[in-house]
């Protein structure tokens, strides 16, 4: 079955035809990311669940001896804290589990997600919230395909995110709020896509106005520079929705190259110096994306 987990990894993996040569530097600069405990190292160094997702994958990609097993002692520790973890790491181990393990499954999965479901049929990382996010409904989905369940009320899910959406044609992430917003738009787009609800034109042209003219994507309409995480994303769901974009290829890609590090990893903005192995992992999935 696809998931959006299955479809993220297998497009970032396209990006060795771009990358060529070059893809052994990716894979030295994730190997370097993995501290002594078998984890990836988040942005202070310290292993990181969120982060250790990013580099599993993103190795799962481009290195395909990669040993799993070393992550896996990792995750581990985390199977007797699920219920008292935040949900974006819940779906954190979710995800990473399924890259680890080719038999993983964990039948209780709805148990600890549905503490963070509300009342208008959606999910949002606050477990004392009373509407759904974009976020969190992306977040839940992922974790219900990758856990082997169905979702308890598609229906549900789908209306939540058709609240969430914005008169210009974009989706915010909470309800209420006027102004869109790129990463959720992409979101809201996935979400749509994989349960099959509708997507409109006026969100893919929403989508397409937010390219800047360095090339990316800019996370909302006001933004001061593009970045790679909205980059990524929206290049995937306009994928998605079967949308042409190769008159956006080269620009993208001179865009996505401007924040390769020439050691294997990628940055989030041009502001930004620091590599990890979030933005490597949105480096590759641009790429492939591009291929």
């Amino acid at each position: 079955m696809i998931s959006i987990r299955r479809d993220l990894v297998k497009a970032a993996a396209l990006a060795k035809g771009v990358l060529g040569g070059s893809t052994d530097l990716v894979a030295e600069f994730l190997s370097s990311q993995i501290n002594p405990d078998d984890g990836f190292k988040g942005r202070l160094n310290e292993s990181d669940l969120y982060y250790t997702m990013f580099g599993v994958e993103a190795m799962v990609a481009v290195c395909p001896e990669f040993s799993c097993q070393r992550a896996a002692e990792f995750l581990h520790q985390f199977e007797d804290k699920l219920d008292s973890m935040e949900m974006v790491d819940v779906a954190c181990y979710f995800r990473s589990m399924v890259d680890v393990s080719d038999d993983f499954s964990f039948s209780n999965a709805g148990c600890f997600l549905e503490a963070f479901s509300t009342s208008d049929g959606g999910y949002n990382i606050d477990r004392s919230a009373e509407k759904g996010t974009a976020y969190g409904c992306f977040l839940a989905l992922g974790a219900f395909q990758d856990s082997g369940l169905e979702v308890p009320c598609a229906e549900g899910l789908i209306e939540c995110i058709n609240s969430l959406k914005t008169s210009s044609g974009g989706y915010s992430n909470e309800f209420g709020m006027a102004a869109g917003s790129t990463p959720a738009t992409a979101a809201a787009v996935s979400v749509l896509h994989f349960l099959g609800g509708g997507i409109g034109d006026d969100t893919i042209d929403w989508l397409l106005a937010r390219v800047s003219p360095e090339g990316g994507f800019l996370a909302m309409e006001n933004a001061p520079v593009a970045d790679l995480l909205s980059t990524a994303t929206t290049l995937y769901v306009l994928r998605l929705a079967g949308t042409d974009i190769s008159n956006l290829r080269e620009r993208c890609l001179d865009f996505v190259d401007s924040l390769w590090d020439g050691k294997g990893g990628f940055c989030g903005n041009s502001f930004d110096e620091v590599c990890d192995c979030e933005y490597t992992f949105y480096g590759l999935l641009a790429l492939g994306l591009l291929s």
